[in-house]
């Protein structure tokens, strides 16, 4: 098992502990008042990812060249309390590797797992998120989520500081453009 489904094993127990304690807050007049801090916070996860927007498809040609990402690769998975991605990587030449993928997992569930090096930012008017959540190469990788219906759009790169044409570069920040690139792609109704 990858250490990624081990993670969010953990986040699904965790996550689903809160929602049991959070529950309900006050009742003024017999009426329970929710006490999340949140709008848009969920006690559940959605049975699959979002639709509309399938990377392996979608992602235009021109984008991947301008990256130079090569050898487009299915990669889905699952992981327990139905967390679920759907999409494919691809490599650049002595470069990083990009993992585009649809999850069910949303901004707020990453937002709560208080990863490190955590950033909050807007990428085409959607709320994003960037996360480092590998304890053992933290600089090597990182991740964004990019708000969508029911989840969000996952964009992980690995870029060890071996690779010659981007291991000296920031990997958050090359995800972050990668997500620039990406987002304003997908419709606007997913």
């Amino acid at each position: 098992m990858t250490s990624r489904s081990n993670s969010w094993q953990l986040a699904a127990l965790a996550l689903g502990a809160v929602f049991v304690i959070a529950g309900c807050g006050s009742s003024t007049d017999g009426d329970p008042k929710p006490t999340g801090n949140s709008p848009t916070s969920t006690t559940s996860v959605a049975p699959d990812v979002p639709s509309g927007y399938d990377p392996c498809t979608d992602v235009p040609q021109s984008v991947l060249d301008s990256e130079k990402l090569l050898d487009k690769t299915p990669d889905d998975s699952n992981a327990s309390g139905g967390i679920k991605w759907r999409g494919c990587l691809w490599v650049q030449t002595d470069g990083y590797g990009a993992r585009i993928q649809t999850t069910n997992i949303t901004v707020d569930m990453v937002r709560a797992k208080n990863f490190s090096d955590t950033r909050e930012f807007t990428v085409n008017g959607r709320r994003a998120i960037s996360t480092r959540q590998s304890n053992d190469h933290p600089e090597a990788a990182c991740t964004v989520d990019v708000e969508m219906k029911g989840g969000s759009l996952e964009i992980n790169l690995s870029n060890p500081p071996s690779r010659r044409n981007t291991g000296h570069l920031d990997t958050c920040d090359l995800t972050r453009k990668l997500a620039e690139k990406v987002v304003p792609t997908m419709p606007a109704n997913v």
